[in-house]
């Protein structure tokens, strides 16, 4: 794959990437339809363990067992001579595929050990908590035993088939849990709530399971290369088994910087607040899992596959710089992207988002630490943005050397965070929101360290005017333009403060602010056209 022009895998990269934000918004909008029914039908104490508790068993168990070895096998690229043999070469790599399933198995019984031993008795005296757990379990199981097909179709380009799986395990995992909680009394919540991730688990598993049945070949073989005039018998390709090794260790740093806030909100936090931070999460990254993450991972593929082109080599160097040519303007089109999404949501977010909680806030969470989590998130989620994609990069290009150095000052990071955490969370007084504060601060600094690396990235390699800061910065006039529209729908939320909270009383104040967008929108025009088509020029000849 790695021979693939960067020109191709660009246009398959972008057809993939178009894919995943509609299954995204069909699987958002299906389970935000679903969910304002869920949160009616259950307590905030259900809402919270299921949303929380479990999925930060699932994401533990999942996480640890396989982020490290996808990553890897993304930049898959054995040395052609040394293994010139396909059939070997894609023997070693499945090989090496297999090892999430391995790894899974006593990692979801180790979390499954550990959480019910520490859970606490509120949250474990709740109706068949246990069973629930084993479900959680097994439905992570199922996702695992997915994984080497995964792998497969995600080097093959084959992103149809992840997107029919997803979309497909969604609806069914939600419609699942919807009728189990109709159907049923609410002892069953917790359950429900299980069987509809097993349906998810098990939906993704045989989806790839028929998308790959022409080859289920995926029993671990030893293979006999020939190195240096000398046969050896190998079980991984080396340089990609350690790849894999040093990925999946710094994948338990880079899970509890990630889900930091969970882990401290379950320990911190009573359930009902649990289950209020739970559905300000589910709110707040709406958008943040409609558009982010497809792009997020999307473009970890394809940076994975451009950049292992790039070599050292002076006979291949005119295919090097195309390949960091391609790079360089796709990220910095998506920084410029973000970049906009940022000042959207820093001027219009905090005047307008009480009138939007008002109205979308079931009121039995109105009185948890919701309304305050979702006032952070709109500082929250254009970070989360930023920092996906700069560390996609990272993942994509860095040496093993590399991830070792962030390993370490992710250490820092996570000491950091858990200081700035408990400070805000307590000593502040600032509750749950607090946590999220320190998550901003988190993603700001891991974000400005891959952003650094990905300077010196360029840099080393001849190409620093390929990436700089100032492609990713809109021009003054626009910043001018909404640091005063920031002003005038902040004078007119003064005004409207006492009014009531509902879209009659504040058309005056949605008024003002309609007009702000359209001004906003159109000084983008005017004075970033140009710049924004040049930008983009590579991307549509690619396609």
């Amino acid at each position: 794959m790695a021979n693939k022009k960067p020109s191709s895998l660009l246009s398959a990269t972008l057809a993939s990437g178009s894919s995943l934000v509609l299954l995204q918004l069909f699987s958002r909008v299906l389970t935000f339809v679903l969910n304002q029914a869920l949160v009616r039908l259950v307590s905030p104490q259900v809402f919270g363990t299921t949303s929380i508790q479990f999925e930060l068993l699932l994401s533990t168990i999942l996480f640890l067992s396989r982020e490290g070895i996808r990553n890897a096998l993304l930049r898959a690229s054995p040395d052609a001579q040394q293994l010139s043999d396909r059939a070997t070469t894609h023997r070693l790599v499945t090989n090496v595929s297999l090892l999430p399933v391995l790894l899974g198995i006593p990692m979801a019984l180790l979390s499954a050990f550990v959480y019910l031993g520490t859970s606490s008795l509120t949250t474990s005296s709740q109706p068949h908590f246990r069973t629930s757990v084993v479900l959680y379990v097994l439905a992570a199981l199922f996702e695992l035993l997915s994984e080497p097909l995964y792998i497969r179709t995600q080097n093959e380009l084959r992103f149809h088939v992840r997107v029919r799986a997803e979309g497909t395990a969604v609806m069914l995992k939600t419609i699942s849990t919807f009728l189990v909680l109709v159907q049923t009394s609410e002892e069953w919540a917790l359950v429900a709530f299980a069987l509809g991730q097993v349906a998810y688990g098990l939906t993704m598993l045989v989806s790839f399971l028929i998308a790959c049945r022409d080859n289920l070949d995926f029993l671990p073989k030893r293979v006999t290369v020939i190195k240096h005039e000398h046969a050896e018998s190998l079980l991984f390709e080396p340089a990609l088994f350690k790849l894999s090794v040093a990925m999946t260790g710094q994948s338990v740093i880079k899970h509890f910087l990630t889900e930091g806030d969970k882990f401290l909100v379950s320990r911190l936090s009573p359930l009902a607040d649990q289950g209020g931070y739970a559905v300000a999460a589910n709110y707040g990254s709406l958008i943040a899992r409609i558009v982010f993450q497809p792009i997020e991972e999307t473009a970890r593929v394809f940076f994975s596959k451009t950049l292992s082109a790039s070599t050292t080599d002076p006979k291949t160097q005119a295919k090097t710089n195309e390949a960091l040519e391609t790079a360089a303007t796709v990220l910095s089109a998506l920084l410029l992207a973000f970049m906009h999404l940022l000042l959207l949501a820093v001027t219009f977010g905090p005047p307008y988002l009480s009138l939007a909680i008002s109205l979308i806030l079931p009121r039995k969470y109105l009185a948890t630490s919701a309304p305050s989590i979702l006032h952070v998130y709109v500082y929250y989620i254009p970070m989360m943005a930023f920092n996906g994609v700069l560390e996609a990069f990272f993942a994509s290009a860095a040496s093993p050397a590399d991830l070792r150095a962030q390993s370490r000052w992710m250490l820092v990071f996570s000491g950091a965070f858990v200081a700035a955490a408990v400070g805000l969370a307590r000593g502040s007084g600032l509750g749950d929101a607090g946590l999220v504060w320190a998550n901003v601060a988190n993603l700001t600094l891991r974000a400005g360290y891959a952003w650094a690396f990905v300077l010196r990235f360029f840099r080393e390699r001849g190409a620093g005017r390929a990436n700089g800061w100032k492609r990713a910065l809109p021009p003054l006039p626009v910043l001018s333009v909404f640091a005063a529209a920031a002003a005038v729908v902040r004078g007119s939320a003064a005004v409207y403060r006492d009014v009531p909270l509902n879209l009659i009383a504040q058309k005056g104040h949605l008024g003002v602010g309609v007009a702000c967008v359209f001004i906003c929108l159109l000084t983008c025009v005017v004075f970033e056209k140009k710049a924004v088509v040049q930008l983009l020029s590579p991307l549509r000849s690619a396609r």
